[in-house]
């Protein structure tokens, strides 16, 4: 995963909302219609919220008819895990352990 696909995907989990349609579709795919039932939202500002989504490939969509149906994207959700435990892993070179500013 290169750094503008992470920093896309991180973008669209900085959203309250968004978070919380990833927890409704993590009970299967939901129809546009399900999703406004549980959400506090019009359907324009759904619409935006299912864009950014489905732009950073955290969830997919199908049209059925007049209706949008959506899916989350477990494996996108499992790279950004991986992706953000090896930051957690990672140890900082002497170089930036001395110039670090924090630790002054």
């Amino acid at each position: 995963m290169d750094s503008m696909e992470t920093v896309k995907i991180l973008k669209a989990l900085a959203d309250a909302n968004r978070l919380h349609i990833l927890e409704l579709l993590g009970s299967g795919e939901q129809c546009a219609c399900v999703l406004l039932g549980n959400l506090a939202l019009s359907q324009p500002t759904l619409s935006h919220h299912m864009k950014i989504l489905c732009d950073a490939g955290l969830v997919t969509s199908r049209k059925a008819g007049k209706w949008i149906y959506y899916t989350r994207q477990a494996e996108t959700l499992d790279r950004i895990g991986a992706c953000l435990q090896a930051l957690g892993h990672t140890t900082p070179t002497d170089d930036l352990a001395t110039n670090c500013r924090c630790r002054e």
